[in-house]
């Protein structure tokens, strides 16, 4: 039986030291500022990305990897020892990452066994399913085993965070189930998750003391937790959401992650939240 390789988009977010130790490989997503084009977090580290952002009177715009990019990674993983390969990639509703796996996945027939699997979600929701898969893998699992633990993650994979702002969303057109917000932002923080692959309205809440409490909630309702990351952006708020859950009972260990260009061009600064894996849907 063969080792089992893995490989994420860069809409993950996972941290280079996870993805490092999990052997798992990451496609970048490419970001552009009017004519001028990079990779994310290759040649576009985040704190370029955000000056960036700040200064351009254009919003950055995003672009799946092409189909050459993950065949270029699946032949890496290949050349490596890999006698399989699995690609999990953003929701495909909100990217079109998966339709490019599907194609360089196809080049490989009759070579090597490639598949792939849509998260239907974002952020480290994606890269929590992504490192169960590579846990398998690394136990010795075989690549229909790993796409099972896969698809079970997926079902218990959930996304929370709050925004300062929808601009992002509504400029990039990400907005999804959340478009009754727009309108109504005034004096309100929103509260938004991925679900069923689209982003979606999860409350709303006056203060950003609220906001925060309303996700720990939420993220309480799901335990025992398999995983769990507080996610962010430019956030102060990390440390205080992460005390929250601790002071909640949560007893693994919490991993944070910076969100990265690709689902920064969408959310803009001001995200805090938590992506996790639960013992039930989500």
């Amino acid at each position: 039986m063969g080792r089992v390789g893995v490989i994420v988009d860069s809409g993950a977010d996972l941290p280079d030291d996870l993805a490092h130790d999990a052997a798992i490989a990451v496609v970048p997503l490419s970001i552009r500022f009017g004519e001028d084009e990079f990779l994310d977090r290759v040649t576009l580290s985040l704190e370029d990305f955000w000056r960036r952002a700040s200064i351009s009177p254009q919003p950055p715009q995003t672009a799946a990897p092409s189909p050459g990019a993950f065949q270029e990674a699946i032949s890496t993983q290949r050349d490596g020892g890999a006698e399989s390969v699995v690609i999990v990639t953003l929701s495909r509703l909100l990217s079109a990452s998966f339709q490019s796996a599907m194609v360089a996945a196809e080049d490989f027939r009759g070579k090597l066994d490639v598949r792939v699997l849509d998260s239907e979600t974002a952020t480290m929701g994606q890269g929590l399913i992504a490192l169960s898969m590579a846990r398998a893998a690394r136990e010795g699992a075989d690549i229909a085993t790993v796409l099972e633990v896969g698809q079970s993650a997926l079902r218990r994979a959930g996304v929370i965070g709050m925004l300062d702002s929808l601009d992002q969303l509504v400029k990039g057109g990400r907005i999804g189930g959340a478009r009754a917000l727009v309108g109504n932002i005034l004096s309100i923080k929103p509260l938004l998750s991925v679900r069923g692959g689209v982003v979606c309205e999860a409350g709303r809440q006056r203060t950003p003391a609220r906001a925060l409490t309303a996700i720990v909630d939420e993220v309480c309702r799901h335990q025992p937790l398999e995983s769990l990351c507080v996610v962010h952006t430019k956030s102060n708020l990390r440390d205080r959401l992460s005390a929250l859950l601790l002071a909640r009972g949560i007893e693994i260990p919490i991993l944070h992650a910076a969100v990265g260009p690709t689902i920064g061009a969408h959310s803009g600064p001001g995200l805090i939240g938590v992506a996790w894996l639960g013992s039930t849907p989500s």
